[in-house]
């Protein structure tokens, strides 16, 4: 996966980030993750928008379709108790055509929510309600704009294959502090949680 196609797919966060929570997140919190660091997470239920074509095109309404859905479930946490949102790209980028990308933008629900709320579909885009699965993962902080997270990416899968671990599945970034989230903010501020699911290395590989 090139890291400078992800980074093109941050964008579309500046356009549709809303004030997620009333006050800026507390970064005492993420003080274990500030060198890389494999732990266990439990599997998630996710609110998805799946979006097939150019992130700069596709990105916001994605977005923009994720937030009103979470909104108008009554069950989901607001303000304070929010999580912040989430993406992963299901298929290499690699020498892929932007027309052609995918990309599931996401917020975690509770377990309660079996169904969606009644919502007008959107060409292009699709909604869903599904289990992001964890365990092992890998996971660094990193601190800054988006279009300099490619070292912080490098570091962290050196880390894991020094480590005698692979990455399974997607890359998945999970948004503390962007664009928009608590009014202007500076860039070299943004926070982003950088993970990959990971699992030891088979010897004979």
């Amino acid at each position: 996966m090139k890291v400078t196609q992800i980074l093109i797919v941050l964008v579309v966060v500046a356009v549709v980030s809303v004030p997620l929570i009333a006050q800026e997140p507390n970064m005492s919190q993420f003080e274990q993750i500030k060198e890389p660091k494999i732990s266990t997470r439990k599997n998630q239920k996710m609110l998805v928008v799946e979006a097939k074509g150019d992130p700069n095109v596709v990105g916001g309404k994605a977005f923009g379709l994720l937030f009103r859905l979470y909104y108008s479930m009554p069950e989901t946490p607001k303000g304070p108790m929010q999580a912040a949102p989430r993406a992963r790209w299901p298929i290499p980028l690699v020498d892929t055509p932007k027309s052609t990308w995918i990309g599931a933008y996401a917020l975690p629900v509770p377990e309660t929510i079996t169904e969606l709320p009644p919502h007008e579909a959107q060409e292009g885009l699709k909604a869903s309600l599904t289990t992001w699965e964890y365990g092992t993962v890998a996971e660094l902080l990193y601190i800054g704009p988006y279009d300099r997270e490619e070292s912080t990416i490098k570091r962290l899968l050196d880390f894991i294959k020094e480590r005698g671990y692979v990455t399974v599945g997607n890359h998945e970034e999970e948004y503390i502090k962007g664009p928009s989230m608590y009014g202007k903010e500076d860039p070299e501020k943004y926070v982003t949680i950088i993970r990959y699911r990971v699992k030891k290395m088979d010897k004979t590989e």
